[in-house]
């Protein structure tokens, strides 16, 4: 079913090309605009979420593409930011991100199969690692070369992400162990 968050989440998964061409732009500026496009991307993960609870618009679609579409900007800026800038002090973060989030993807599919979905729900901790995700890969999308001050700020918000990320992501193993277990 389509609607509006629906219709805002589609925005967001269009912006990933666009955020792309961007920010490989041998243009003075394009850092800047590729942030700008990521950080629009974030604004309508919050907004099309809103939308969705406070008009009673939710849908399977939506429920679906919603995660899609943030672990795919996040993933696709992520490996922009390493690839262009050769960061091999970050690599290692960006494998636990992407790791994780394939776990818990499986995870929360597998539990969906036993109908047991709700014991892998969003937490509050979850939401604190997006937020220190999107900080970071937002600095790191600006960072060019001699910048050191803002790959300091950028990396070190990267690795507090992906320490929360390990930490949720072992809160949703341990929940959905001891489901499974019982």
């Amino acid at each position: 079913m389509m609607n509006l968050p629906t219709y805002i989440t589609g925005l967001r998964v269009l912006l990933i090309p666009i955020l792309v061409i961007v920010y490989g732009l041998p243009m003075p500026g394009s850092h800047w605009a590729a942030a700008l496009i990521f950080v629009l991307g974030g604004v309508t993960d919050w907004v099309d979420g809103y939308l969705a609870r406070s008009l009673g618009q939710t849908s399977r679609f939506g429920a679906f593409l919603d995660p899609v579409a943030d672990k795919l900007m996040v993933v696709i800026a992520l490996v922009l930011v390493i690839g262009f800038n050769q960061l091999h002090s970050l690599v290692f973060a960006v494998i636990i991100i992407v790791g994780r989030e394939i776990i818990v993807s499986a995870l929360r599919e597998w539990m969906a199969e036993l109908g047991k979905r709700h014991f892998v729900a969003v937490n509050a901790l979850g939401k604190w690692k997006t937020t220190s995700q999107m900080v970071a890969v937002t600095l790191l999308i600006l960072y060019q070369p001699g910048q050191t001050l803002l790959l300091i700020i950028g990396g070190v918000s990267l690795y507090i992400a992906a320490v929360l990320t390990v930490w949720s992501m072992w809160l949703y193993l341990r929940d959905a162990w001891v489901e499974i277990n019982s």
